[in-house]
């Protein structure tokens, strides 16, 4: 049986961030690094579950390792590594619940925009076009469905937004006014490379990555890729084999869970409705086929 891990306290560690899902910690003595550990939490709509998914971080984890390796010609990223044993020793107490889960990184600068990529119209994008074909500063035109395919990936930033707050669509040229010009078309054009590559290894291996978001950060003027990687939680993971434009479409992330939290009578605000064993189960199921047909494990 896989055991959860909902929340970390290392108490030889400084926890500098809880997020949705990762516990970011700093390591005295050693201020270039952070060390990063994925728990069990799920969020939906904003709002952090109460029930974990177990053995999600292990599966978040594996799988922005197995980005990070891929995607390396594209982009630098954060990674030092992900063997606890080369951690700092004063991490070396703490194996037991940081194996599988974490990473040792390289401190950045987080840069105040969210990198999304899509290349099929769907989720909240679909929900804009609906009421305007003008979406994000992309004039998409009439006649598009659901799920339709885009002739070229486009990149639409957001801002970032604090826990329980909802992150805001921006035009790049906003972006280009938060970071500056020339760092929004570096970023603009390495998500679309990050994105394109990943898409076209996903799409030989069955899965079609609709949308993603990446996560940038600055180091010595630097552009690294940082946090998560093509993960469910941060991407859409449709099955190639029953793609239909026009609706919806089944998924390996946690669409799922947001199907089952709309079917309720739920504010999609704190508190969360607690789980069922089922959909917790069927949200792992499909956590794993993913990792499972992208990597082989």
């Amino acid at each position: 049986m896989t055991i959860s891990l909902l929340s970390t306290d290392f108490q030889d560690l400084e926890l500098v961030h809880r997020g949705k899902v990762r516990d970011m910690y700093a390591i005295a003595g050693h201020e270039d690094k952070l060390l990063m550990v994925a728990t069990d939490r799920i969020s939906a709509y904003d709002v952090v579950m109460d029930d974990p998914i177990p053995g999600k971080g292990k599966v978040l984890t594996a799988l922005s390792l197995f980005w990070f390796d891929l995607l390396a010609d594209v982009a630098e990223n954060h990674l030092i590594s992900a063997d606890v044993d080369e951690y700092p020793q004063v991490c070396h107490q703490y194996k037991e619940q940081l194996e599988g889960r974490s990473m040792l990184v390289k401190k950045t600068r987080p840069l105040p925009v969210e990198c999304i990529v899509r290349g099929y119209i769907s989720g909240s994008f679909w929900n804009a076009y609906k009421k305007d074909t003008v979406v994000c500063g992309f004039d998409l035109g009439k006649g598009l469905q659901e799920s339709d395919v885009f002739a070229q990936p486009l990149f639409t930033p957001s801002t970032k937004a604090a826990i329980g707050d909802h992150d805001v669509n921006i035009s790049v040229d906003e972006m280009e006014g938060l970071i500056g010009t020339e760092r929004a078309r570096e970023i603009a054009d390495a998500s679309i490379d990050l994105y394109s590559k990943a898409a076209d290894y996903a799409r030989e291996k069955g899965i079609i990555i609709a949308d993603t978001k990446f996560e940038m950060g600055e180091l010595d003027g630097r552009l690294i890729l940082i946090d998560e990687v093509l993960t469910p939680d941060s991407s859409r993971f449709w099955p190639l084999d029953e793609y239909a434009p026009g609706k919806g479409q089944p998924s390996y992330d946690k669409q799922f869970l947001r199907d089952y939290l709309s079917s309720m009578e739920w504010d999609k605000a704190p508190p969360p409705p607690k789980l069922p064993r089922e959909i917790i189960d069927k949200t792992r199921q499909r956590y794993e086929e993913a990792l499972r047909l992208l990597t082989g494990k």
